[in-house]
């Protein structure tokens, strides 16, 4: 008989393209996945990969198959979500993905509150950016994800994942408090055009929507200084060196040389969501994260809670 996790090895080699990538993303070693698909083949009788180049890819057998395992995995994963309805006392455990100021900000209080109101649901939490959190949580790699987007940049969403907007969180400028305007009420892209900015890296969503931000007015942000974490960013505008475009979702309180500018023309706002698959609705466990995110999103951002997809 053809087992779940065999089909999960060779939809994951599918889906990101190498028995390593694959492993990486289950948890297996590659010789473990390796064994899976030759498991499957001598099963079903055929070749399932050949190879191609360093790699391998998928037979037109391979994609027939991973084709029909997908929603055969689906529905197993919605059977067991509603077998799991049928107890009242939420159990289990849940992958998270969160990213880093929403870790601090919403996810930390969160299992928190977890712990005291379901301590039978254990919760593993990782780090990633929105758009790999989302894939993860298409692909069956984590069960909940809490991701952003800055409006109006788009967040691509497949159609069997669902959003939950649990906030809106919104961005300052920072700069030192002898800064030319650090006694103004609010500033513009135009206003910090020839300043010297530190920023994340580049191609994350943070950093794609400072370019936009002065695309808007046809300049480019002048970026001296690159670095992942906001308390970095923060440390340079502490010393002069740098403004900063640092959200207040999960910020903390700033050091007294440190003045905090409200941006408007556009306002800098990020839509916060919980992210997670269609088939894991009826899922206690996934319910009882799902509530005390909302709880704490609130708390942090204000009360939201609008369901769409």
């Amino acid at each position: 008989m053809i087992d779940a996790v065999a089909l999960r090895s060779l939809v994951a080699v599918e889906r990101l393209g190498s028995v390593a990538a694959a492993a990486d993303s289950l948890g297996y070693t590659a010789s473990a996945v390796s064994q899976q698909v030759k498991k499957l083949e001598g099963q079903a009788g055929v070749a399932l990969l050949e190879k191609y180049g360093r790699g391998v890819m998928l037979t037109e057998a391979g994609r027939l198959l991973a084709a029909s395992a997908r929603d055969l995995l689906a529905q197993m994963e919605q059977i067991e979500t509603q077998l799991q309805s049928t107890v009242r006392r939420p159990a289990g455990r849940v992958r998270l993905a969160t990213f880093a100021t929403a870790a601090r900000g919403v996810v930390a209080p969160a299992l928190g509150r977890l712990r005291d109101v379901a301590p039978d649901v254990a919760v593993a939490q990782r780090e990633a950016e929105p758009w790999d959190a989302v894939q993860l949580v298409a692909g069956g790699q984590v069960d909940v994800a809490v991701v952003h987007n800055w409006e109006p940049l788009p967040l691509h969403v497949p159609d069997h994942v669902q959003l939950r907007v649990l906030g809106t969180d919104v961005a300052d400028v920072l700069v030192h408090r002898d800064h030319r305007l650090a006694g103004t009420t609010g500033v513009s892209a135009l206003d910090l055009a020839d300043e010297t900015w530190v920023s994340v890296a580049a191609g994350s969503i943070c950093h794609q929507w400072l370019t936009k931000m002065f695309h808007d007015i046809g300049r480019a942000p002048r970026i001296g200084h690159y670095a992942q974490e906001f308390a970095s960013h923060v440390a340079l505008a502490a010393e002069g060196l740098a403004v900063a475009l640092v959200p207040r979702l999960g910020r903390g309180p700033l050091p007294d040389s440190v003045v905090a500018l409200p941006v408007h023309d556009p306002v800098p706002t990020r839509t916060v969501s919980a992210a997670w698959r269609r088939t894991m609705g009826a899922s206690p466990a996934v319910n009882a994260v799902l509530e005390v995110l909302q709880e704490e999103a609130g708390a942090a951002m204000g009360p939201q809670g609008m369901t769409h997809r």
